[in-house]
């Protein structure tokens, strides 16, 4: 992978960055478009646009949006112990015992989950799942006038864990969904060589509570044609159904999305396309909404032919989420193509 622009993957994970939380990886998106040559922008509510060859009559909205799900601090107790509510979809069992990075008004730091440890707990208590209201963060604090010297009400948190490399070309880390969306429309726009369309790649915000941004986002760009892209679920692991669930492995390169927000004729140009370079991808079937970007992207105008292109990725809202580097390379290489093949006189209609 000749083109993987690791430094710029790795910070992008690494920094801290949850939904209505973030400028700071929208910060280092724009950073590496501006190395790129492209002409940026950033709208009312942290939107990053990058543009390039904006010249051209006809333009392709690429966006990946740049939030991760995260907690916020809503109360503080006398013994100086934070409590939280989660942003984004959470499940409370992978919250249990992770050190988190606090954005705190006074700079980062660093606390850990802490619970009711387990000898402490009744019996009958000790079968229970946990529930985020049963969790603090502890950042060493000795009272509530301590912490406040750090953290105060409204600030927010994340995770805090690295970024891992694993076998057979394989990454874990935490925020995957979906700063490797953001990553990707920038790569892609950026090697898109003497394009016949402007090409306007967003880091959008606020996807995880609603894909907002994306909203916004499609509204100000006015773009001819909208690729959403993000994650889906890896169903190669233990005790997942793939007759409800689809089949979808890492390695099995681009999942291109039909039905709903995608548009029949983007989708079959996509699939010709990956045939024809003998590009590996999957089929998934999305019948009510997607539940990216693209569902608001396609509503604006007088509608937006649009699609959704996703990669595989294992442990989804967990501290390691894992995809397959393979994957990622897969999904730049077709979006690139479907754009060189577009011009000022391209259109895609629903079948007839």
């Amino acid at each position: 992978m000749k083109n993987f622009n690791k430094s710029f993957l790795q910070k992008l994970l690494k920094t801290p960055g949850p939904s209505s939380y973030e400028h700071r990886p929208a910060k280092v998106w724009r950073e590496q478009a501006s190395q790129y040559g492209a002409k940026l922008r950033v709208d009312s509510y942290g939107n990053s646009f990058a543009s390039f060859a904006s010249k051209n009559k006809k333009k392709i909205l690429l966006s990946g949006h740049i939030d991760e799900i995260g907690l916020l601090i809503h109360h503080i107790d006398d013994d100086g112990l934070l409590y939280f509510k989660g942003i984004g979809g959470w499940d409370p069992q992978q919250l249990i015992g992770q050190r988190i990075r606090v954005m705190g008004h006074a700079g980062d730091i660093i606390g850990i989950i802490g619970k009711k440890a387990i000898h402490l707990m009744k019996e009958k208590d000790r079968k229970k799942v946990s529930q985020i209201t049963d969790m603090w963060i502890d950042i060493g604090a000795k009272s509530k006038k301590d912490a406040l010297k750090y953290v105060q009400i409204g600030n927010a948190a994340v995770i805090e864990q690295a970024y891992l490399e694993l076998l057979n070309n394989r990454i874990a880390s935490k925020a995957i969904d979906n700063r490797i969306g953001a990553y990707i429309v920038l790569e892609a726009a950026n090697r898109v060589k003497n394009s016949k369309v402007e090409i306007e790649a967003v880091a959008s915000v606020q996807e995880e509570i609603g894909h907002a941004g994306a909203m916004m986002a499609a509204y100000s760009s006015a773009p001819d044609f909208g690729i959403a892209v993000d994650v889906t679920h890896a169903t190669d692991i233990p005790d997942i159904k793939k007759r409800i669930h689809g089949d979808c492995a890492l390695g099995s390169g681009p999942s291109i999305d039909t039905g709903s927000t995608n548009h029949l004729g983007m989708f079959n140009e996509f699939i010709k396309l990956a045939e024809k370079h003998k590009i590996k991808y999957t089929i998934n079937t999305a019948p009510r909404r997607t539940s990216t970007d693209g569902d608001d992207i396609f509503k604006s105008k007088g509608g937006v032919p649009t699609v959704v292109i996703s990669i595989p990725n294992r442990y989804m809202h967990s501290p390691s989420e894992m995809i397959d580097l393979n994957d990622l390379e897969n999904v730049i290489r077709l979006i690139v193509l479907f754009i060189e093949n577009l011009d000022e006189t391209s259109k895609f209609k629903q079948p007839s």
